[in-house]
C-alpha cells in the first residue's frame, strides 16, 4: 500500500527536519502524516468490504509500493521535494485506480480513489508552495 509507505516516510521527516523552518515543515509534515494515517485506515477497511485481507505487514507494503522508502535524514527542501514526487505518483496511480473501478460499476472504489487524488493534489500544492521562491 503505497500511501503506507509515504505515511512512514511523512513521519520520518517530521521528526528529522531541521533548519530554519523547522517549526513549519515540522507542523506540515505533521498535518499530512495525520491524514494519510486515516488514509491507510479507510483504504484497508474498503479491501475488506471487497472480501480480502488487508496487508498487514512490511513486507506486504514493501510489496505494493510504488515509491521509494527515505534513506537517512535528507535536508528540509529535499524532505518537501521528495514528498511532492511522491504525492504526485500516488495521485497519478489514484487516477488509475479510479477509472478501473468505474469502469468495473465499483463506484464506492472509484469515490475513495477521487478522495485521494483530491487529498494527495493538496499536499503535492502544499509541498510545492514551499519551493517557489
Amino acid at each position: 500500500m503505497r500511501v503506507y509507505t509515504l505515511y512512514i516516510k511523512t513521519h520520518g521527516f517530521h521528526w528529522n527536519v531541521t533548519g530554519l523552518f523547522f517549526a513549519q515543515y515540522h507542523s506540515m509534515f505533521e498535518d499530512q502524516y495525520d491524514e494519510l494515517s486515516d488514509a491507510v485506515d479507510e483504504i484497508a477497511e474498503r479491501i475488506r468490504a471487497l472480501g480480502h485481507t488487508a496487508p498487514g505487514s512490511f513486507a506486504q507494503f514493501a510489496e505494493a509500493k510504488s515509491i521509494d522508502e527515505a534513506s537517512g535524514a535528507p535536508n528540509a527542501q529535499e524532505m518537501v521535494a521528495e514528498l511532492l514526487a511522491d504525492h504526485e505518483t500516488i495521485a497519478r496511480r489514484a487516477r488509475e485506480v479510479a477509472d478501473q473501478a468505474s469502469g468495473a460499476g465499483e463506484e464506492a472504489s472509484a469515490d475513495l480513489m477521487i478522495q485521494r487524488i483530491q487529498a494527495h493534489e493538496k499536499a503535492a500544492w502544499m509541498l510545492r508552495s514551499t519551493l517557489a521562491e
